[in-house]
């Protein structure tokens, strides 16, 4: 390689490593990972990158936390530095496996999602029953502490293979980072064979942990075994781990209604018997070519026309609710807030802050038929002393002058205003 060459190897690097940065900042500022990594910025991203081509770089210890809504979990949290090298190893690679990911994968995916995933179901659903005229049945799966069960080698041969077999067909014909075998493949390896345990820091108490399965703790999982939750290259790579499967489903078996978010997949098919087979099926490949094992106690088989939980939804003929956890959750939190507006007169600061809670909620959903569950709980003296709900809108607005008392507020069709 000439001096040219390697200069301008040199430069993309860097240019790379502080485009990595700025996306790995996008919704992480005024966290102290990030502002302690920006008190020193230029110098931290410099040493970075000549950790980078030197190949000296290793992952630093990962906060090790547990969050309980919308269900409990263990999330490992990468430190931001680390986080940078995720972004520069996500943008590297994720254009390669992007092409070969189906259509039906709804995670973590740009222009994909929980929005597009329930739609995709129910088109699955009206497409094989006719819209609703013939009967059908649906099969909804999942599997046993799928994150803490991915085997590290396994994953590890998949994305090599599928690389090598890229550069093959499409030699590059100049020498940059994101086209060089060796510096990709001593990324991957950092961060697939990194053990995030290993110097841990626990943000919890210990109790914390208390009713967490054994099979959702990575610190309960084998050395060989587990991606954390909550690092960007954990969502690329799970997707790739199950690509594999659905591979086998699209291409093999030739199963034209199956749709997969994270480790939640079903197929939608006219026989009952058929989708009864596939059970068996679907758990034999998992065992034998992942190591997976299918959840025994989250087995759905349904007719359509029942209805079927899915993403926070449970769908129905023409119509979908948003399920029972999500309007709990809405409720629990509506309450909190009249508690704590009703302890003492809010600042504009928390008026804010509960604006953006509410209007989070109306806005999820908004996307369910769920008009009497949002006014049963915006139509409350409390909201409706600070704040005014527009249906139209699907949300809370700030009154400019709250009232002092609730005599003075009035209701004018379903828009609550001042009077």
């Amino acid at each position: 390689m000439t001096a040219t060459k390697d200069k301008a190897y040199a430069d993309r690097l860097l240019e790379d490593v502080f485009s990595a940065y700025f996306k790995a900042r996008k919704h992480k500022r005024n966290t102290s990972s990030q502002l302690e990594f920006e008190m020193d910025l230029e110098s931290n991203l410099v040493r970075l990158y000549e950790e980078l081509s030197k190949g000296s770089y290793k992952p630093g210890p990962s906060y090790c936390f547990i969050v309980d809504h919308p269900v409990k979990r263990e999330v490992f949290a990468s430190q931001f530095r680390d986080r940078v090298v995720h972004h520069l190893l996500y943008d590297y690679i994720n254009p390669i496996f992007e092409k070969r990911f189906i259509h039906d994968c709804y995670s973590c995916r740009e222009g994909k999602g929980t929005s597009a995933g329930i739609d995709r179901i129910e088109h699955h659903i009206r497409s094989c029953t006719q819209n609703y005229t013939t009967p059908a049945w649906i099969l909804k799966l999942d599997l046993r502490g799928y994150f803490m069960s991915i085997d590290k080698t396994i994953l590890y041969n998949i994305v090599s293979t599928t690389l090598c077999k890229h550069w093959s067909k499409n030699p590059s014909t100049s020498q940059t980072p994101c086209s060089d075998p060796d510096f990709i493949d001593y990324l991957v390896r950092s961060i697939i064979f990194n053990d995030p345990r290993e110097n841990v820091i626990i943000r919890n108490h210990a109790s914390k942990w208390d009713g967490l399965p054994l099979s959702k703790s990575l610190l309960h999982s084998h050395t060989d075994k587990g991606l954390p939750i909550g690092d960007l290259t954990s969502q690329l790579f799970s997707n790739i781990y199950m690509d594999v499967f659905d591979e086998y489903v699209k291409r093999s078996l030739r199963i034209r209604h199956y749709g997969r978010y994270v480790d939640d997949f079903y197929v939608v098919h006219p026989s009952k018997g058929y989708l009864t087979e596939l059970i068996g099926v679907f758990r034999r490949f998992l065992e034998e070519r992942l190591g997976l094992t299918l959840h025994p106690g989250k087995i759905y088989l349904q007719l359509c026309r029942k209805g079927v939980p899915y993403l926070g939804a449970f769908i129905m003929p023409h119509r979908r609710y948003p399920s029972r956890r999500s309007v709990t959750q809405f409720h629990k939190a509506m309450s909190e807030i009249c508690s704590e507006l009703q302890r003492a007169t809010p600042s504009s600061g928390v008026l804010c802050r509960v604006r953006a809670s509410i209007n989070s909620y109306l806005g999820y959903l908004g996307h369910f038929r769920s008009h009497r569950i949002v006014c049963k709980r915006v139509d409350n003296s409390l909201i409706t002393k600070y704040f005014i709900y527009s249906p139209s809108l699907n949300k809370v607005i700030i009154k400019t002058k709250p009232p002092t008392n609730n005599h003075n507020i009035k209701k004018s069709g379903n828009i609550i205003q001042s009077a």
